[in-house]
């Protein structure tokens, strides 16, 4: 099983930030966080990369869920969503399979949650295509 679900498209990368916004939205998601990888390895290793930003996505009425049936899940939330753009105007978006991620907590109240939350993020996925 891939740790990860992922689709390319044919958009600049500041399109792809906006789109990938909208359609964790459409799913329930908002984003927490954002990571600047570019930025991170240039300020802190003056290192050129290429774009890539994380995101980190989190669902809270799903979230609820998962911390009230397994109060250490908080180590894999929120669901990270990647962007990155190695060649112009070809951008990559992964996000974190949760079924695979969780596969490692021993915890079965989880397995209906993971799969909620997988099933949405794949939706997020395959409407970019």
């Amino acid at each position: 099983m891939e740790y990860y679900i992922s689709t390319k498209i044919k958009i600049s990368f500041e399109e792809s930030m906006e789109l990938v916004t909208e359609k964790l939205k459409e799913q329930g998601f908002g984003v927490l966080t954002e990571i600047d990888v570019k930025a991170t390895m240039k300020k802190k290793l003056d290192v050129d990369f290429y774009n890539y930003k994380i995101l980190g996505a989190c669902n809270p009425p799903l979230a609820h869920k998962a911390l009230l049936a397994e109060d250490k899940i908080g180590v894999l939330l929120p669901c990270n969503v990647i962007i990155q753009e190695k060649e112009k105007g070809m951008v990559e978006v992964s996000a974190v399979n949760p079924i695979a991620s969780m596969q490692a907590v021993e915890n079965p109240a989880l397995s209906d949650i993971a799969g909620e939350v997988t099933s949405r993020l794949k939706k997020v996925i395959d409407s970019l295509k």
